[in-house]
């Protein structure tokens, strides 16, 4: 197990150059006369009851043997000096081996103030995600959806029947915010409704365009022979268009392919709360170091600012206003699925 953890973090930094992205396909209409002052932009948003003063994250990646330990002990000193949130790996590992334990600890031992997501696999129950909130002291609790991931990996799990009971149960039996999360195949405005019904409030997207697991469990099979299902799932652009009728009953988060600060502005007016980033901060701390990690959340943070000047966007609420183009795969998803598409292009009006 713990040499899959290592084995995961290798493919997931190889796969970092690879991915592509629906955000291509949404571009934002430029006015030319600007109405606002950049040092009048805020970036606060309001997620799990609470304000954040930032609208992207260190989202889910690693956890459970000596080298992870000591990447999740650099992502959260980045979280701690830039003021981020930052959610762990699954922490099913340390629940199945208590001597991995504090290869998620070090998150909260390495960031005693910041706010933390522990997350957990679909088929743990309550006691489970007590114990991981306990393992990990976290502020919320994720749950991750990755049914073609364990069915891709050779010892993964066959058994989903108790999944929607296991939510059910979390979201009433633990003190702690929940969302439940996907790995990387997005979500369906149906998949939404379900979680709506099971009691969850906050969802992460997750789709397709970053780190892909079929494609990293299929290099782990002897026979290699799953890479028809590489291309499986929604990409993040269309899965925050599927869940547009329901933004008002749930806070979506975004995640699955974002690099870049126009990736994380066109997320943010397609209704997202937050924006999480997985593969971008495990290419930067392993290649460049934590300093100049830091150094580049720093200018991130400025660069999402200027693209809310350039849209005369002073807050986010301002940003989900803003007119967008929406043009090839992702119009024909949205005609196919009845999104009305058109809407986006003169929202300003």
């Amino acid at each position: 197990m713990k040499n899959r953890k290592d084995d995961h973090i290798k493919l997931a930094d190889w796969q970092y150059a690879q991915s592509a992205t629906d955000f291509d396909a949404i571009r934002f209409v430029h006015h030319s006369l600007p109405h606002i002052d950049a040092d009048q932009v805020q970036l606060n948003t309001q997620l799990f009851g609470q304000e954040f003063p930032f609208p992207f994250f260190i989202n889910a990646m690693t956890g459970g043997s000596e080298w992870t330990k000591a990447i999740n002990e650099k992502f959260a000193t980045v979280a701690r000096e830039t003021g981020l949130m930052m959610a762990t790996g699954s922490v099913s590992q340390a629940i199945k081996d208590p001597d991995t334990a504090d290869s998620f600890q070090i998150v909260r031992q390495s960031n005693p103030k910041g706010f933390i997501i522990a997350n957990i696999g679909m088929n743990h129950g309550l006691a489970g995600a007590k114990q991981a909130l306990e393992i990990t002291d976290a502020d919320a609790l994720a749950i991750h959806l990755n049914t073609p991931q364990e069915l891709a990996m050779p010892e993964g799990d066959r058994h989903f029947k108790a999944v929607k009971d296991n939510i059910q149960a979390i979201v009433e039996g633990v003190d702690r915010p929940v969302m439940v999360k996907e790995v990387g195949f997005g979500m369906s405005r149906e998949t939404i409704e379900e979680l709506l019904s099971l009691g969850v409030k906050t969802v992460d997207v997750s789709g397709q365009g970053g780190t892909n697991f079929i494609a990293i469990e299929n290099e782990r099979r002897s026979l290699k022979d799953m890479d028809y299902l590489t291309q499986w799932g929604q990409s993040t652009a269309i899965s925050l268009l599927e869940a547009q009728s329901l933004k008002e009953q749930v806070d979506v988060i975004a995640s699955g392919g974002v690099k870049t600060p126009l990736h994380v502005a066109l997320s943010l007016a397609l209704g997202a709360k937050a924006v999480g980033m997985s593969g971008q901060f495990l290419h930067l701390v392993l290649n460049h170091g934590v300093q100049e990690t830091i150094d580049w959340v720093e200018e991130f943070k400025n660069q999402v600012r200027m693209l809310m000047v350039l849209n005369n966007s002073q807050t986010l609420s301002d940003l989900e206003k803003t007119d967008l183009i929406i043009s090839g795969p992702v119009r024909d998803w949205c005609l196919a699925r009845q999104i009305p598409y058109q809407d986006f292009s003169h929202r300003s009006r």
